[in-house]
């Protein structure tokens, strides 16, 4: 298959599907007893998430970041997460990175089915992330990531109600 591209590369009706989802909120969710390691306990979390566009409209950066608590109210760790998302003309598919401040850096790819945006760790890593964006309406939605370890089923880690900041 041959792909021709238009350039310049412009901000596109792709990016605008995509923007609808990348808007800076707030959010506080749980995390799963397990899910960050052999026994580690259950925890809570409150964050946010501000964004940005970038390039001309080919790219949204966000940057994240969160305070986890144990269910207690104690506090455990402030973690963050640099975000880059936007459509891959030649892939025909949404593609996204994130580096996180545990180390990780994941390659993801995506679709949008309505107000759903779902993407998935690319290749064949030895843990596999799935993210989902519910968008509930203008103000709330949903968040949440599973992981799979070596070809298992997709587990829970964490799930966020997130609501747009003034």
């Amino acid at each position: 298959m041959t792909t021709t591209l238009t350039l310049p590369l412009r901000f596109s009706a792709e990016m605008a599907r995509l923007a609808r989802f990348h808007r800076d909120v707030h959010w506080t969710g749980t995390i799963q007893a397990g899910s960050t390691g052999p026994d580690s306990p259950a925890m809570t979390a409150t964050g946010q998430a501000r964004y940005r566009i970038i390039q001309d409209g080919l790219w949204i950066v966000g940057d994240h970041e969160q305070d986890l608590y144990l269910t207690d109210g104690t506090f455990v760790r402030h973690s963050q997460l640099h975000w880059v998302a936007g459509w891959d003309p030649e892939a025909c598919e949404y593609r996204a990175s994130a580096a996180d401040s545990d180390g990780h850096l994941n390659f993801l790819s995506g679709t949008i089915g309505g107000r759903l945006l779902t993407f998935e760790s690319i290749g064949r890593p030895r843990v596999r992330t799935r993210l989902f964006w519910h968008v509930a309406d203008a103000e709330t939605m949903t968040w949440r990531n599973e992981v799979s370890v070596d070809g298992g089923p997709f587990q829970l880690v964490e799930r966020y109600v997130c609501t747009s900041s003034a």
